[in-house]
């Protein structure tokens, strides 16, 4: 395998003067009365595996296909390795896209369907059918390259459609749910095996997904959308551990949100009075004012529980466990406050004792302040 297109220490986007590879400039798009893109700046950069993450009807697909050339923006413009693509047609765009269906010739061999479209845009079949086999080689299905697409599993067609979508060698590469139509355990194998072709080719991809786990095992960076709108852009640790608002939050894993009022500061800490939880303790927050509507987003995996009241810690809530699931490798517990609050609780079942806590416990939760995430939107 060649040297990652993005290295660890080499992020293009922490550098303020880095050139972007793909300018996105206040992109709108109206189907008659609705927007489904609105206002939407962003910059992607050679060699990233950027996912556009949200919900059905969020505007992403929409983005991802004016990016493509299939649809034209109402207003806005798109600036690829530098060139603007107002007046450029889909077909010469130096872009490809993959689509979910995968849209194989059924009558087709794997290889001719791969080298379908080098041969439409008239190179020789010998040289065709060598590029078409080099790619087949690099999603692991040269020996499949006489079968038709029905012979095929699902995790395989997809593969076939991936080397039909790189066999033209794109500057960029667009990929809409890639991976939707495969099972829990397949899609979880073949994420790594996008990853792997990703940074072997070093070609710039942008992910549709609106699956926040797929996001979060592919992306070098992700963008959240709601609404037509990119609600936050980050690494995947930055959106899932620093949410810019209560959407992010809700919508990347899971979260206990609580409202509350901004109390007095003290010199390493901040006070947030709240109905369910009393008085937080978080880390200090600059541009607040006391008495301002804040809310506190708290993941479920950074809550204890015990059975016992622990000693030192003030930020401490008593409960009674009303459900619990296991799941393998965690448990998830529903806990019931005192004030009646329900909270989701994650624990591992790796650190689990022989007498773990069950149904119909009390219990005490606690947590560090720096595991409280202050919001104001």
């Amino acid at each position: 395998m060649t040297t990652p297109a993005i290295a660890a220490d080499t992020r293009p986007w922490r550098d303020a003067d880095a050139p972007p590879f793909i300018s996105i400039r206040n992109i709108t798009k109206k189907f008659g009365d609705a927007t489904a893109v609105d206002d939407v700046s962003l910059d992607i950069y050679r060699g990233e595996l950027f996912c556009l993450l949200g919900g059905s009807g969020c505007g992403k697909s929409t983005l991802l296909r004016m990016l493509a050339g299939f649809e034209t923006p109402t207003k806005g413009q798109i600036l690829i390795d530098g060139q603007d693509m107002a007046t450029v047609s889909a077909d010469k765009r130096p872009t490809n896209m993959m689509f979910q269906s995968y849209a194989l010739f059924p009558h087709m061999s794997v290889e001719r369907n791969v080298a379908y479209g080098l041969l439409r845009e008239g190179m020789s079949k010998a040289e065709a059918r060598a590029r078409a086999l080099e790619m087949l080689q690099m999603v692991n299905l040269e020996a499949f390259a006489r079968r038709k697409p029905h012979q095929l599993s699902g995790g395989q067609r997809q593969r076939v459609a991936l080397a039909r979508a790189l066999v033209k060698k794109p500057k960029l590469l667009l990929l809409d749910e890639p991976l939707g139509a495969l099972d829990k355990k397949l899609r979880e194998k073949t994420q790594f095996e996008l990853i792997r072709i990703q940074e072997s080719l070093g070609v710039t991809f942008i992910v549709v997904t609106h699956d926040q786990d797929e996001a979060m095992t592919l992306a070098t960076r992700i963008g959240v959308m709601s609404d037509g709108v990119i609600q936050q852009v980050g690494e995947p640790r930055e959106i899932y551990e620093t949410p810019t608002s209560r959407f992010v939050a809700d919508f990347i894993g899971s979260v206990n949100m609580f409202e509350g009022t901004v109390g007095p500061a003290a010199p390493d800490l901040m006070r947030v009075e709240t109905a369910d939880l009393g008085a937080v303790a978080v880390p200090p927050v600059s541009g607040l004012t006391q008495g301002q509507t804040v809310y506190l987003a708290l993941r479920p995996e950074r809550i204890t529980l015990t059975r016992s009241a622990p000693e030192g810690r003030n930020d401490v809530v008593r409960g009674l466990v009303l459900d619990m699931g296991y799941v393998g490798h965690l448990s998830t517990y529903r806990v019931r406050l005192e004030n009646g609050r329900m909270i989701t609780v994650t624990q591992s079942n790796r650190l689990r004792d022989e007498d773990p806590i069950s149904w119909d416990e009390h219990i005490y939760a606690s947590w560090n302040p720096a595991a409280v995430r202050v919001l104001t939107q």
